[in-house]
């Protein structure tokens, strides 16, 4: 015998695992610590070569004055300020990723446990109908 409550329960999980439950059991295969270090770490990593490029990019604009300068100029001073915002853009970029990332997990899990309730109750309903 057909049940409404299954049919229901059954399209609203078939709904969820074809949407969003494919990339939270995904994120769910995760320990949590593992989640956020390799988002963390891909988020340094990304920051660095960004970095870099954007760096290149602004030497190249700007390299007649660089070479005019290169003489007069403090290049540890140089260098000390480059680092500066090496180590600022990568640590902010870094604290946000690992704020999006432990956000993302905790919803992710916190879907899953629903999921996994509907799982649940659809198996007791099936042992009620029989």
């Amino acid at each position: 015998m057909l049940s409404e409550e299954r049919i229901i329960l059954m399209t609203r999980m078939a709904s969820y695992e074809q949407g969003e439950g494919r990339e939270n059991v995904k994120i769910g295969n995760y320990f949590r610590s593992d989640y956020i270090a390799l988002h963390v770490l891909k988020a340094i990593v990304c920051s660095i070569i960004s970095f870099g490029i954007l760096f290149g990019l602004y030497m190249l604009c700007n390299f007649e004055d660089f070479l005019e300068n290169l003489y007069k100029m403090d290049l540890l001073a140089f260098a000390k300020d480059v680092l500066t915002y090496l180590v600022a853009i990568v640590g902010g970029y870094t604290a946000l990723i690992y704020i999006v990332s432990t956000w993302r997990y905790a919803t992710a899990k916190k879907s899953l446990k629903c999921y996994y309730h509907n799982l649940k109750k659809l198996n007791s309903l099936y042992h009620d109908g029989q």
